[in-house]
């Protein structure tokens, strides 16, 4: 996948159309409510991962330099905060900002996660996309699912295994540059994921029990993954949340005081791992510095 061009002037005037084809005002007043815009009430047939083999990043003569980014969105509880922001204006930032700066190629992957143990819909899978069209068509498509459960934990490991199993870059298989893999929630990751689950969600095959630690190890040799928490929920607030993140992500554990730092942040980031319109031997990942840039609040401004 990846065809296309993402393009700012025909975003604008296709979702005023839309819009106004369906009886809103414009598009503000169409992008008002996050029900609005998300209408799936249960899983779109065509983001189950049930039978997926591999998901594809692909250079082609339109995107030469491709570049695989996967964005996890948690849609459990209050997270479709998130999903909302970038619709109405985060995705634009992101895709603009790295174009703007260098990066001619970007192709993005949607991917929702909740929780294993109590959501019908725990993983939802779009495709890697270029065109403002296809990336809006995907995006709208995730089943806000709200649900969670009383866990004190999400199934964010679940990008990681996707992510590690059943994706095709060519940025990292022809030219040794990682993609980019962004999760985003408010909980800490479940510490393990049973085969038996895997089973129900991706269809038959061969499966293994895997902890958290081994997903992300194997998401590692494709991608720089990151993970942004989102501090301003009751339970991002939570200051053991963030240690438990420290402790297996280190300085990819991104800080987002609003939900509408995501966009910004997913840009820095990118921009801060790849050197626009370089060669890959000439790509650099200082995440020290993007973490300092994201740093948590300090502890007396996160119990506020």
């Amino acid at each position: 996948m990846g065809w296309g061009e993402y393009s700012s002037d025909s975003r604008s005037e296709r979702l005023y159309s839309s819009a106004v084809s369906k009886g809103y005002r414009d598009t503000e007043d169409y992008m008002s409510r996050k029900e609005q815009v998300f209408e799936s009430r249960s899983m779109n047939n065509a983001m189950s991962p049930h039978g997926i083999t591999v998901r594809e990043s692909r250079d082609s003569a339109e995107h030469p330099e491709s570049l695989a980014i996967i964005i996890a969105l948690d849609v459990t509880g209050s997270m479709g905060t998130v999903p909302h922001h970038l619709v109405k204006e985060g995705l634009p930032k992101i895709m603009e900002g790295i174009i703007q700066a260098g990066i001619p190629d970007p192709q993005v992957l949607f991917l929702a996660v909740g929780d294993t143990n109590y959501d019908s819909a725990p993983l939802q899978v779009g495709q890697f996309e270029s065109s403002d069209e296809l990336l809006d068509k995907w995006l709208t498509s995730v089943y806000l699912e709200g649900g969670g459960g009383g866990n004190y934990g999400e199934s964010y490991h679940l990008a990681w295994y996707f992510a590690g199993k059943h994706t095709s870059i060519d940025c990292f298989e022809k030219r040794k540059q990682k993609g980019l893999l962004f999760t985003i929630g408010d909980e800490p990751v479940l510490e393990n994921i049973s085969k038996n689950h895997i089973q129900r969600l991706m269809g038959p095959g061969q499966y293994s029990d895997m902890s958290a630690a081994e997903l992300l190890k194997e998401a590692s040799k494709m991608y720089e993954v990151y993970h942004i928490h989102i501090a301003e929920t009751h339970s991002g607030q939570r200051l053991e949340t963030v240690d438990r993140w420290r402790q297996l992500i280190g300085q990819s554990l991104l800080i987002a005081d609003s939900h509408e730092d995501v966009s910004n942040i997913i840009r820095d980031t990118i921009l801060a791992n790849i050197k626009p319109g370089k060669a890959a031997h000439e790509i650099t990942t200082p995440k020290k510095d993007v973490s300092e840039k994201s740093e948590k609040p300090n502890e007396e401004e996160i119990l506020l």
